[in-house]
């Protein structure tokens, strides 16, 4: 997007390329790094963290530590965390699934039972800014689905500590293992173990390009949620949205990071050249002005569709990581949606409010990934078991069947297993 001048574009023209794609630096440093973790356990990480990190910090943090930092927080910080944390767990809370048993009429029991991951690990970011909602995000939900050991990792700072930010989130939601480990080295600790942490089921939480690379690279030794890339907005307006919304939203997206993508759909060029003029007029008065207007020219746009089922069909083609829906029928524009990470209706729904309050996780797929996957939830920390149970008289029914299909395949031994009940139940 060309801030300069009015630049609105037709669909026709308009290319939606993000991906999570391997950069062959990254991924070597990165592999280098995973390995001296995996075979080097502490003295890596302590000779990493000295490196990368430029201090000397003792693995652990003390949980004097974090209630000194959540004691510190004022007092509108607290309650506000608190407040929030509340929603995130009673949302969640609400995912938890029911078994399934069914009672077959041949005697069989047949069930899908729903099991909490052992060990989890979070990772918290904290580099050039720090995410106490993120620690929300991603443990409250552990917590709900019955994770009974969760390892927190976020970056150390001057002295030594995490963010004090992350620290107080950390207290809040009765964390009682973190680390002062941050980067590729803290997933290459969880996915690994070290003799200080122990390894993990699945790692969870956004990161630098470097950390996400380590998810990547370590996922199939141990779980993770996604490989997040930077965020991204699409609103979808129609010609009665208040085009200082639009601005707003589009600006808040961007400044997160200058590969940040912030989008406008509409079918009413009239809006988009309002929207341009809003755009230009608040990102002035932004701190992070020089973010916000990088990540904007890079990856900014203001799209005229021909109609708004052509915006819907083009955010199903994206599958964007947040939607925004500022029409005079939003719930009609959301019955078309099928590949967002998350949505928010209405004009009074701006996408901060996902971040911080609503209760729904802000932890979602993005760079496209919204066509096969979705955002952190209860389940993510839940594995599904089955089992089933035969009576003697169930077996005797359905043995024939077995064993004509186990000789189908020539597994005689499948075949035999059953044989042999089915001949002493004679």
């Amino acid at each position: 997007m060309r801030l300069d001048r009015v630049d609105v574009i037709e669909q026709a023209s308009f290319d939606w390329r993000r991906t999570t794609g391997r950069d062959a630096d990254v991924w070597g440093n990165v592999a280098r790094i995973v390995e001296e973790v995996r075979f080097g356990g502490d003295d890596a990480l302590r000779r990493l963290t000295r490196a990368l990190d430029g201090v000397d910090a003792p693995l652990r943090v003390p949980q004097e530590a974090m209630e000194a930092a959540f004691r510190a927080l004022r007092a509108e910080v607290r309650e506000a965390l608190a407040r929030a944390a509340e929603r995130i767990r009673r949302f969640h809370e609400a995912q938890l699934p029911d078994d399934i048993v069914i009672r077959g009429e041949d005697g069989e029991t047949l069930e899908m039972l729903w099991r909490p991951l052992h060990r989890v690990g979070v990772y918290a970011p904290g580099g050039r800014a720090a995410y106490p909602s993120t620690v929300l995000m991603d443990v409250i939900p552990a917590q709900v689905a019955g994770v009974r050991s969760i390892a927190l990792v976020s970056p150390p700072g001057p002295d030594g500590l995490p963010h004090p930010a992350v620290l107080a989130a950390a207290h809040l939601v009765g964390v009682e293992e973190m680390y002062a480990v941050g980067g590729a080295q803290a997933v290459a600790a969880l996915a690994y173990g070290t003799e200080t942490i122990a390894r993990v089921d699945k790692i969870v939480g956004p990161g630098n390009v470097y950390v996400a690379t380590a998810k990547r690279m370590v996922m199939g030794d141990v779980g993770i949620d996604s490989i997040a890339g930077p965020t991204e907005v699409v609103v979808v307006a129609d010609d009665t949205a208040n085009p200082a919304y639009v601005a707003a939203d589009l600006l808040a997206q961007a400044e997160h990071d200058v590969e940040a993508g912030a989008v406008c759909l509409s079918p009413s060029r009239a809006l988009l050249e309002r929207v341009h003029a809003e755009i230009v007029r608040q990102l002035a008065a932004l701190p992070r002005v020089d973010i916000a207007r990088a990540a904007l020219e890079r990856h900014g746009a203001l799209v005229c569709v021909k109609s708004l089922q052509d915006a819907v069909d083009l955010v199903n083609d994206m599958a964007p990581e947040h939607v925004e829906v500022m029409t005079e029928d939003p719930r009609r524009v959301l019955d078309g949606l099928r590949t967002a990470g998350a949505v928010f209706l209405g004009p009074y729904t701006p996408e901060p409010v996902g971040d911080y309050f609503a209760g729904t996780n802000h932890v979602l797929p993005t760079h496209g990934s919204a066509r096969f996957s979705s955002g952190l939830g209860t389940l993510d920390f839940m594995r599904r078991m089955t089992a089933a149970t035969y009576t003697a008289e169930t077996l005797a029914r359905h043995a024939r069947y077995i064993e004509v299909l186990a000789e189908a395949e020539s597994l005689t031994a499948h075949r035999d297993a059953v044989r042999i009940r089915r001949e002493e139940l004679r």
